[in-house]
């Protein structure tokens, strides 16, 4: 549903006030990483984006403006100046492309392992076969052999965050990540493949005129994907069997 100029009108009032909230709090901030000041950052930021929205919507139009994502921006830290423990966060995704080359590499981890025994039988479901595989390997050498078993990589990030003391043993493993406080952050360091498609758009943009010798026809990736898919066991790579 479109809005009306009325609600344009409204938005544009709204960022108006963010801006004097925002201009009020740096005037007043009691330091570089004043609270204050990144709310009303955050808030005008919101107000822009909601203004750019209705804009476009309405008269399809759009603003000057680049609104920051979550990825530029960090809460300011309020962690201790000198850490005495620290946790790393690492989360990583990934998505089963092909279940038939996990449950094979699976099923060789578990006949390595257990002699055609109950870990065997495991191997013979996605859900069985994770639990393997990422019980007998490290998650850094999965993220770096994930086609060999199947996966295909999303997004990923790593934390780094401050701690005034190291936490007892035990003390978190029942909720590891609920404690997770960005403004405890030293540093993070994110993948994802939209920073791969700004990358693009941006040489896209230094090069409007395409090279028609670099055009791929849809056969020709047929022709490559068909010359892949060859007999799993002959193009799984051989696992250690002294894991």
């Amino acid at each position: 549903m479109q809005p009306t100029a009325a609600e344009v009108r409204a938005a544009a009032e709204a960022v108006k006030t963010a801006l004097d909230r925002h201009l009020a709090a740096v005037e007043q901030r009691s330091g570089e990483d004043d609270p204050a000041v990144y709310e009303a950052f955050n808030h005008l930021a919101a107000a822009a984006e909601a203004y750019d929205e209705l804009l476009y919507d309405r008269y399809d139009e759009v603003t000057p403006f680049e609104i920051p994502g979550a990825e530029d921006t960090m809460p300011p830290y309020t962690g201790p100046e000198e850490p005495n423990a620290l946790s790393v966060l690492i989360r990583r995704d990934y998505a089963v492309a092909e279940p038939q080359r996990l449950l094979a590499q699976a099923r060789r981890v578990a006949a390595a392992d257990d002699d055609e025994g109950p870990a065997v039988d495991t191997a013979s479901t996605v859900h069985g076969a994770l639990g393997i595989l990422f019980g007998e390997f490290e998650p850094d050498e999965i993220a770096s052999r994930h086609k060999e078993f199947g996966l295909e990589e999303g997004d990923s990030t790593l934390w780094v965050t401050a701690a005034d003391e190291p936490p007892e043993a035990g003390e978190w493993l029942e909720a590891p990540f609920e404690q997770a406080d960005p403004q405890r952050v030293i540093c993070r360091f994110d993948v994802s493949a939209v920073f791969d498609d700004e990358i693009g758009d941006d040489l896209d943009d230094d090069d409007d005129l395409g090279d028609p010798m670099h055009t791929v026809r849809d056969d020709d990736l047929d022709t490559d994907l068909d010359e892949e898919l060859v007999d799993e066991d002959e193009d799984l790579e051989p696992l250690d069997a002294d894991r």
